[in-house]
């Protein structure tokens, strides 16, 4: 393998990792009214091939947003304490759709990149072949 990826590869592992992103999000905006769940996040650091750069992206490991959970008073929530309250969820709901959004945008640009750099590659063959 080169110590550089090509355009191509290089926008593909930018879609994967945005595709991670996207997927998070959505179980966060779907478990936004589960009490006691933590908004999951991910973060991106640069690909790495045997100790050196490739020029791609890596999607860290998930971690969980360590915020406080918001203390909610309904005393007939079945997972109430004798106070009243139950732990509801960490997650904001313009964050995350906002987070959404940037991601979804990341991805069209990296699959603009990939379409254009096979599109190239493609003509370059072309010209090769004549």
């Amino acid at each position: 393998m080169t110590d550089r990826l090509t355009a191509t590869e290089m926008a593909a592992s930018g879609m994967r990792a945005q595709a991670v992103r996207l997927r998070h999000v959505s179980e966060n905006i779907a478990n936004a009214d589960t009490p006691g769940y933590r908004r999951k996040l991910v973060s991106f650091r640069e690909e790495m091939d045997f100790g050196r750069k490739t020029g791609g992206v890596d999607v860290s490991p998930t971690r969980l947003d360590k915020r406080e959970l918001p203390r909610i008073f309904e005393p007939s929530h079945p997972m109430a304490d004798d106070e009243g309250y139950f732990q509801g969820s960490n997650v904001d709901l313009v964050v995350e759709v906002a987070d959404a959004r940037e991601a979804g945008r990341s991805y069209e640009a990296n699959l603009r990149v990939f379409e254009q750099s096979r599109q190239m590659g493609s003509a370059l063959l072309d010209l090769i072949r004549r």
